[in-house]
């Protein structure tokens, strides 16, 4: 007790261990087995990686997000009246276990004879049935359903009505298991963007979100724009994933006029990076670098790299603006050092230098296009006469030692996949082509890529890539030898060792070649006891392709 009538109250908390789950049932399923519907969840029993993920430690809120999932499962099978009868959670008597016990209905499936439009669809009825996923004759989807309500919304946003109701209303007759679907529109009314409002940018120049929009201010407010100017600010990376996210406010005493808000969560930008390594190709390694995506909140790259090991050295200097005209130009400025020091099959090394720089242009062609455009200086020094492929020694007696060239580039790349890190599906491709028209070595080279990724079930994955390589001599002259292509390793074929698969010369050198090809196929698969992170995965893969010199014919 202390002074006026007034007590200290202390708590004792012992935490203990967290309770694990030691069994997670499911009650009542006929249609799909026990195991396809635990397979969904995200919360499991106590596995041998479960350590990691944590999936195994009971939480309300997953498992409300799990019997969501269960219940989605049903209604895009067509199950609209499923329902969850009961939850039972029981802890065991030492608190250390928990068991858990899911009842469902199942009910039975409900096929689509019809799909009907009511409400005002600003006589624009064609258009919005143009949308519709959900066709007669197939069997209920809730998601399929949902993506079209969305669509409806959304195309609504685009004429401007930015506070239109969409509801979806299902039909059913029990007797024939049928149901007919009716979609009901309320457009309320048009209004235009009065101000775009930022917020959170505590480090990021206005400017550099801005000039990512799509929607401008005192325009017709259009969804479709909106949404690709939240995806714009997104992609920039200087922001938190998932937390950028744009509201839509009234304006009080103008029923016709909307402020768009866009809150952000900054998020650094910057990395400081110093590494070793030791490998069997490339023995003891060391790198570093210092990278800025964002300088001084400009939104410009300031890169420097340093690496250094037994087959070579590299320094490289890196600046990009991606704004460099208002048009979204983008300019990028290269300058670079390189030392190579391969080695022969008869384990003797030789080395050449290659130094020069770049400047690169980007010219966006649409949202998911951009042309590139540049032009570079490279000189190549081959240091060294000992232990020289014979195709080198044939290059340095008719050309010298030192070569320059003036490559003049252009590429186009697009990216649709879902992850750069872990995609399930979507598409990457790219082309690009180098041309250097004068200077000691004159020469044209293509490189292409082609990858996509098909999402077998919510687990597997199943990932294809295809990569092209050509090289061709100009003026009259021979493909440079340093400009040959190498295959086998990571990213070619994985049973060869890295740059041994090819042309091997007289002397036994790997001297690679002006032309190549490879394509792969994994399959990525989940890790037992991984749950649903896919950052954790095992993958099966198939290899195939070959590098060809100049005079040999094209077999695999």
């Amino acid at each position: 007790p202390i002074e006026r009538n007034r007590v200290n109250v202390s708590f004792n908390v012992t935490e203990g261990e967290p309770a694990k789950i030691a069994e997670i049932r499911i009650l009542g399923s006929k249609v799909f087995s026990e195991g396809t519907l635990l397979g969904l969840l995200e919360q499991t029993t106590s596995g041998w990686l479960t350590w990691y993920t944590k999936t195994d430690r009971y939480s309300r809120a997953k498992l409300n997000a799990d019997l969501e999932t269960i219940r989605s499962y049903y209604l895009n099978r067509g199950y609209l009246e499923f329902n969850v009868t009961s939850t039972q959670v029981t802890i065991s008597p030492d608190k250390q276990s928990i068991s858990i016990a899911i009842t469902v209905s199942e009910g039975q499936p409900y096929t689509v004879t019809g799909i009907k439009l009511e409400g005002d669809y600003l006589g624009r009825e064609e258009d919005f049935k143009h949308l519709v996923a959900l066709k007669p004759g197939q069997a209920y989807n809730g998601e399929t359903v949902q993506n079209t309500t969305r669509a409806f919304t959304d195309l609504f946003g685009t004429y401007g009505y930015a506070f239109a109701r969409v509801d979806s209303r299902p039909d059913i007759d029990r007797n024939t298991g049928q149901v007919v679907v009716t979609f009901v529109a309320e457009p309320q009314r048009r209004v235009y963007v009065r101000k775009v409002i930022l917020s959170g940018n505590s480090r990021t120049r206005d400017e550099v979100i801005r000039r990512e929009f799509r929607q401008f201010e005192a325009a017709w407010y259009d969804g479709e724009k909106i949404k690709a100017s939240r995806d714009r600010v997104e992609r920039l990376g200087y922001f938190k994933e998932k937390e950028v996210s744009i509201d839509t406010q009234e304006v009080p005493g103008a029923q016709d006029q909307v402020d768009v808000i866009l809150t952000v969560v900054e998020r650094p930008t910057g990395a400081i990076t110093v590494g070793a390594g030791y490998s069997s190709q490339t023995k003891l390694s060391f790198t570093g670098s210092i990278r800025q995506d964002n300088v001084f909140g400009s939104g410009n790259y300031l890169g420097i790299d340093v690496a250094t090991a037994r087959t070579g050295r590299q320094f490289q200097i890196s600046t990009v603006d991606p704004y460099f005209t208002v048009d979204g130009v983008s300019r990028a400025i290269d300058l670079f050092y390189r030392t190579t020091k391969p080695i022969n099959t008869l384990g003797e090394e030789y080395e050449y230098v290659t130094k020069g720089g770049a400047l690169r242009f980007g010219v966006p062609f649409s949202e998911l296009d951009t042309v590139f455009f540049g032009i570079g200086y490279e000189q190549t020094d081959i240091t060294t006469s000992r232990g020289l492929p014979n195709s080198y020694l044939l290059y340095v007696n008719q050309f010298g030692q030192k070569s320059n060239a003036v490559p003049l580039t252009v590429g186009w790349q697009r990216d649709s996949r879902d992850s750069v890190v872990t995609p399930t599906k979507g598409r990457y491709t790219r082309a690009n082509l180098e041309v250097s028209p004068v200077g000691d070595a004159q020469f044209a080279r293509l490189n292409a890529q082609y990858q996509e990724y098909f999402e077998i079930t919510n687990k597997i994955t199943l990932g294809v890539n295809s990569e092209l390589g050509w090289g061709v001599g100009l003026g009259g002259r021979p493909y440079p030898v340093f400009k040959n292509f190498y295959g086998g390793g990571l990213g070619s074929v994985r049973v060869f060792e890295a740059g041994t698969l090819g042309p091997v010369d007289n002397t036994g050198s790997y001297s690679g070649g002006n032309r190549r090809f490879n394509i792969n196929a994994e399959l990525y698969l989940p890790l037992p006891g991984s749950g649903n992170d896919k950052s954790f995965r095992l993958f099966l893969f198939g290899d195939a392709g070959n590098v060809w010199g100049s005079h040999e014919k094209i077999e695999f």
